[in-house]
Order: C-alpha cells, then structure tokens, then sequence
C-alpha cells in the first residue's frame, strides 16, 4: 500500500527543513515518485548550507539559517498545498504534475524543480529575510551559495551517470569543460535571482503579490520549455530516456 504525501512540513530551523526533506525523500521512495529526484538533491544541498553556518563559511550564519528555511518553507508548503488539493504556484504545479510522467528525463525534472525554486522562491525568500532597506547587505552570503552549488555539480554528475551510464564517457571526454558551464549557467541563474529580489524589495502588499503572480508566469513558461524541447534536443533526449535506469526509488538512491 503506498502511503500518503506526507503533511504538516513547515520548518522553523535548518535542522526541521532537512527533517522534512527527510520524510519527503522516504515517501518519494516508497511512492516511487519522481519528485523524490529534486528533493534528494535538495537535501544534499541543505546538508551542505547546514555544514557552512556551523563552519563559519558565511558572514552571518544566524541571517543564512533564517534565509535557508524562508527559502524552504516555498518548496516545502507547494509540496504540501498540491499534494492535498489547493492551490500551488504555476510553476511547482508544473513540476509535480510532470513527475507523474515518465516522459521528461532524469535530468529535466530536477531542471524544472530548479527553475522553480532558484528562478523564482530564491528572489523571494531574499526580500523576505532582509529587514527593509537591508537587502544589499545580504549580497555576500547570497553569492556564496554559488560555491556551495558549485561544488554539487561533479557529485550530481556522477549520480547521473549511474542513471545513465555513457554520461561517465560523455563527462570523461569533455573533461572539466562541462563543470565550468554548469557553474556559469548557476551563476546566471542566480544573478536572476537577485535581479528578482530588487525588483520585489521597493514593493509591499498588492503590488508585491502582483510581481509575484507575473513571476510565476514568467517562470512556468521557461519550464515548459525545459519540458519541451526543440527536434534535435528532443532526439537527444530520447536517446537519453531509451538507456536510464527505469526504477525510481533507485534514482532516488543514487542522487542522495
């Protein structure tokens, strides 16, 4: 029998949004749902935030924890609202609707919870941890997570190679090439970001909301595109999905 999504995921604390990450991660397993794929990466991620406050990494590490959970609690109540029937954002809508589907690879799924998440929750939780006025003074640890998600991307890679096996040559003959572009496009991602959080910090109550809403839109059509991609992207990813691993709690096991 599978089990239900799990409830009541809201964090107060770093350590309550790796908890929560927890039991999603457990039922994805057990569902076999494929929203487990960006929730383990996710978690790694966290761990890793985690590990960087408790070390000292970042200039306020009380100021970073805060942000982290505000940032979390956006994944963690559209996980929460779409799995018990109300309303979710476009874009995470989106997400969880295509993990039903075994179409999008490996690969676009944790691009599209990504786009989701960093595309658009990142600005926001930004504006919404800064007391007004001091976003600018959060700059410095905002870009220092680009280390943290730097670092991921060899780990990432080797956990997709074991979804796909010629990725291992793929990755071997482009050596570090493909390292630097995906820390360009996190980069690039992330400035987004932070274009995002300006726009937002000058605005409050309706016209915030309304920035949000059109965000949302905004962000949910480029993860279409993620989803649907152009003829020889298209060709590229049926050859992909003709040789991934079928098993989704397996997945789920090599991205963690």
């Amino acid at each position: 029998m599978i089990p239900s999504p799990p409830q009541n995921l809201t964090a107060s604390s770093i350590d309550e949004v790796i908890a929560s990450l927890d039991r999603i991660v457990a039922w994805a397993k057990a569902a076999r749902s494929r929203t487990g794929y960006f929730a383990a990466l996710y978690r790694q991620v966290t761990r890793q935030v985690r590990a960087g406050i408790r070390e000292g990494f970042f200039e306020d590490g009380e100021r970073m924890e805060r942000l982290d959970v505000i940032f979390a609690n956006r994944y963690l109540g559209a996980f929460e609202a779409f799995f018990s029937g109300r309303p979710a954002s476009q874009v995470w809508t989106l997400a969880f609707t295509s993990a039903a589907r075994w179409q999008p690879i490996v690969l676009q799924h944790l691009l599209v919870g990504m786009s989701a998440h960093i595309d658009m929750d990142l600005g926001i939780a930004a504006v919404e941890t800064a007391p007004p006025g001091g976003l600018p003074a959060l700059r410095g640890d905002f870009d220092r997570i680009n280390g943290i998600l730097g670092a991921r991307v060899d780990d990432v890679q080797k956990a997709l190679a074991g979804v796909w096996p010629l990725l291992k040559l793929i990755d071997f003959l482009a050596r570090d090439r493909d390292e630097k572009l995906a820390n360009f496009g996190l980069e690039i991602t992330r400035g987004h970001a932070w274009l995002v959080a300006e726009r937002l910090a000058p605005l409050s109550g309706a016209e915030r909301a309304a920035a949000i809403e059109a965000l949302d839109g905004r962000v949910a059509l480029l993860a279409r595109g993620l989803l649907t991609p152009g003829p020889l992207s298209r060709a590229a990813v049926a050859i992909i999905r003709a040789g991934e691993l079928r098993a989704v709690d397996r997945v789920i096991e090599l991205l963690e």
